[in-house]
């Protein structure tokens, strides 16, 4: 799994949450920095904030679903609220969960996501 956010604190929290939960998980500040990593590992499940500078989330996603559209992308949608997470998924985002958001949710919804993926 991979998680996308510019918010530093908030990436390295979800990781050793998510790891604690067993899944394996690498965290990156930004979209550009999520295609680099996505060309050279393979990853079935992204975690994509919307909000980044540079390249946003849904400019993130859309590259990501023409290179490698097995990807599953949830989207966590903070500023730009369900209108954003609409478009996402206009996209092809798998999902996207409004900030703030609890962890058993994003749980819940990466295991969902993982399963659609084809993974168990």
């Amino acid at each position: 799994m991979l998680v996308v956010d510019d918010e530093q604190d908030f990436v390295e929290t979800l990781v050793k949450r998510m790891e604690r939960r067993g899944f394996k998980v690498t965290g990156v500040g930004g979209g550009q920095e999520a295609l680099l990593l996505l060309g050279k590992e393979h990853f079935d499940v992204v975690i994509l904030d919307v909000m980044m500078p540079g390249m946003d989330g849904i400019e993130t996603l859309r590259e990501i679903k023409l290179a490698w559209p097995r990807i599953q992308v949830i989207l966590l949608s903070g500023h730009g609220g369900e209108e954003m997470g609409v478009r996402g998924m206009a996209y092809g985002a798998y999902t996207y969960l409004l900030k703030p958001v609890a962890l058993k949710t994003i749980v819940e919804t990466a295991y969902t996501a993982f399963e659609e993926a084809g993974v168990r």
